[in-house]
């Protein structure tokens, strides 16, 4: 396992890490594509993802562990307060998102000091489970931009496709349904590292740099996602019928 030379995965994280991989073999069938160049594995590096089911996280983890990779996980605030499932976050040395509250902005700062101290840290830049009614990435928040000009990062962009068919959007409603459905068809679910995006023409303003970064971020996971859909670049052949749409936050690409 790649670890940088300043922070090392704690001993539950790797166990964690290892642990997923079990979990989800028996519901779905994972791919993984791409790989993160060499001179970047060490860290620091800043992992974009994009989001489009409950069950995206624990794929993405034994994606990463495939890949070779320990990441930092930008969480909801929320599984920090659990009993259990919190004091495992906390232990693991992951990075708390308070969305929706005045703590929201200590994320920032934090996940900046994570990367400087030689970590990689895995985020979802939409912020959300993606609603574009066509599945593609929405538009993305300025966080990861600002994390990558604050800590001096290159961003990679990862793509997943297939994990709606795992979980779909009102999970954990009906949760035991969809986990015997995905039992019984072990549905394919594939993930893929795309080439880092380019940051170096990024001129401005610091808030119109991270605007135009942003911009590029989620173009990179277009285009990580583009060839795990290419037979279905528009309608979705599974559809998550429980899954709302919002076309507020679509855009606009080619």
């Amino acid at each position: 396992m790649e670890t940088s030379t300043t922070w090392r995965p704690p001993l539950l994280w790797r166990f964690l890490l290892a642990l997923s991989r079990v979990v989800i073999f028996p519901f779905c069938r994972l791919r993984v594509t791409g790989t993160i160049p060499a001179e970047l594995r060490a860290g620091p590096v800043i992992l974009a993802a994009n989001h489009i089911s409950p069950s995206d996280p624990i794929i993405m983890v034994a994606a990463c562990h495939k890949a070779g990779i320990a990441p930092r996980i930008m969480i909801t605030g929320g599984l920090f307060d659990a009993p259990v499932v919190g004091a495992a976050m906390r232990a693991c040395e992951h990075i708390r998102v308070d969305r929706g509250t005045a703590q929201v902005a200590d994320a920032l700062p934090a996940a900046a000091q994570a990367l400087k101290d030689g970590a990689t840290v895995l985020v979802y830049p939409e912020g959300r489970i993606g609603l574009d009614p066509w599945m593609w990435p929405e538009r993305g928040k300025t966080g990861v931009a600002r994390m990558a000009a604050l800590a001096g990062a290159p961003v990679v962009p990862v793509a997943m496709w297939g994990a709606h068919a795992v979980l779909p959007y009102e999970a954990p409603t009906n949760i035991g349904r969809a986990l015997l459905h995905a039992l019984l068809h072990r549905p394919r679910v594939a993930v893929n590292f795309g080439a880092p995006v380019d940051l170096t023409s990024v001129t401005g303003s610091p808030g119109a740099q991270a605007m135009r970064a942003t911009r590029l971020i989620m173009d990179g996971i277009d285009a990580a996602l583009a060839p795990l859909r290419a037979d279905e670049m528009q309608t979705p052949k599974h559809v998550d019928t429980s899954r709302p749409h919002d076309t507020s936050r679509v855009r606009p690409r080619p």
